[in-house]
């Protein structure tokens, strides 16, 4: 096996910065992955969700890709419901001409948002109506057939590969049947992802788009010098998460000595089950974290985010990754 490794970011907002700040700080950090070798760069589709900057996500993504060279940038994920599959299939299209052979369109059924922006956002599609957009969308990125009334144009014929993201098995067998990568959002909602793999593995058909089944799964990682120094930055992920459960703003804040006392029992054991594949470390414990996910998922690419208070230290962690991800496959360059 020779696994990728990719970065996922949410232009994450720190407690008393802005908004620009943290733009100028997704395109450092994309810059640093493409020089350290990672696959690609994906962004998230959130809304009403103080604390997180990638609402337009296709405006951002196209900021990365002009502001990098060689690393892919894409969708992890766009919410596809919120949008009618012509305006993205042209959206998209625009960006893999603007950019060719470095965009990916991940797509996720939910809204990304709370009630209140769903509603906003006009989100009114059921369960069942998330197959037909994503295989109309397909269509209008596919080559424009003879006498085709509708066109995505730009898009028509990009082919920009569909990824299908999920945190339950839905997505997962959605995938296998239409013959699609999948990404599992086990950085936040863990508990089904050696089951979802599972089933989408063994329920794969060969398409157009993928001859097998290619699995990616998102990981927290916080690295560091020292295991008890990851620990502390770690509180910074810890209180964000407690803080979206309790439906608070998430701006990023400064790492604690200690949690004790700002949350309750039943707070932290949800935090901390949100958080059960995040990898916190030194050097040597990211290396063996790492190794040990890989073999329990076999996973084709594992998806990092890491979202640190400080934007000098989240570098770091990400560039300490860099290293141990080299250690663990020496005999692999990272390709783009």
């Amino acid at each position: 096996m020779n696994p990728r490794f990719s970065v996922l970011d949410l232009a994450p907002v720190r407690q008393g910065g802005t908004v620009a700040e943290a733009f100028r700080n997704t395109l450092d950090l994309a810059q640093h992955a493409e020089e350290w070798g990672f696959t690609r760069f994906w962004l998230a589709e959130h809304h009403n969700m103080m604390g997180i900057a990638s609402a337009a996500t296709s405006v951002l993504i196209g900021y990365v890709a002009g502001g990098t060279s060689r690393i892919r940038v894409g969708s992890g994920g766009i919410m596809l419901p919120n949008h009618a599959a012509l305006v993205i299939a042209e959206q998209f299209g625009t960006l893999a001409t603007l950019y060719p052979g470095r965009i990916d369109l991940g797509l996720g059924r939910a809204p990304g948002s709370d009630e209140i922006a769903a509603r906003a956002l006009r989100y009114k599609t059921t369960e069942e109506d998330f197959p037909r957009q994503v295989a109309e969308l397909l269509a209008y990125l596919a080559p424009a057939r003879p006498g085709q009334r509708l066109v995505a144009f730009p898009g028509a014929g990009t082919e920009v590969p569909v990824w299908l993201l999920g945190s339950s098995t839905y997505s997962a067998q959605l995938a296998a049947a239409m013959g699609l990568p999948f990404a599992f959002a086990s950085h936040f909602a863990p508990a089904l992802l050696m089951e979802a793999i599972e089933q989408y593995r063994h329920g794969f058909k060969p398409s157009r788009y993928l001859e097998r089944p290619y699995v990616a799964a998102g990981v927290p990682i916080v690295a560091a010098e020292t295991d008890a120094e990851a620990e502390l930055l770690a509180t910074s992920a810890l209180q964000r998460h407690l803080k979206l459960i309790r439906r608070e703003p998430i701006f990023v804040p400064p790492p604690l000595e200690s949690m004790q006392g700002l949350w309750t029992e039943a707070e932290k054991l949800l935090v901390e089950s949100r958080l059960c594949i995040a990898i916190v470390g030194g050097p040597e414990t990211v290396q063996r974290k790492l190794g040990t996910i890989l073999e329990q998922t076999g996973a084709d690419e594992l998806i990092f985010t890491s979202d640190l208070y400080d934007h000098q230290l989240r570098l770091r962690s990400f560039h300490l990754t860099a290293d141990a991800i080299k250690k663990i496959a020496p005999s692999e360059p990272f390709r783009i």
